[in-house]
């Protein structure tokens, strides 16, 4: 269970971390991205955060996931410097892609009936048990 400090730690850094991540978008050019942060979760010991982005469209997100862990220490440096009065020490950072809005969107197909196995029988694989 995540304690008081640790919510308002990973909302603080979660606020920069955007603006970081939307300003370099902004900066390189890249048009039709949006990267948000979902969740940033601290460990108790206050050294990791998991960073969970949320990468529309989703093709991109391997790609660029790979781009920003390879930038993470300049990341680190730039939230440093916008949490020092904040923080003593930021933690380092770990970045993940969250895909449960894609899992969302699977389910809510799967509920309305678009995904029918009758028509298409690729996804009776994904149906049985294991």
């Amino acid at each position: 269970m995540e304690t008081n400090r640790q919510k308002k730690m990973g909302t603080l850094l979660q606020k920069d971390i955007v603006d970081i991540l939307q300003g370099e978008v902004r900066k390189n050019g890249l048009s039709n991205l949006i990267i948000s942060v979902s969740k940033v979760s601290i460990t108790t010991d206050l050294s990791i955060s998991r960073v969970y982005l949320s990468i529309f469209p989703s093709e991109k997100g391997p790609e660029l996931l790979k781009a920003i862990q390879s930038n993470a220490p300049l990341i680190k440096h730039e939230l440093a410097q916008r949490v020092k009065h904040q923080l003593r020490k930021v933690p380092d950072l770990v970045f993940y892609i969250d895909d449960s809005l894609e899992y969302i969107d699977q389910i809510d197909k799967a509920l309305k009936g678009e995904e029918n196995p009758i028509t298409d029988r690729d996804l009776l694989v994904k149906r049985k048990k294991k």
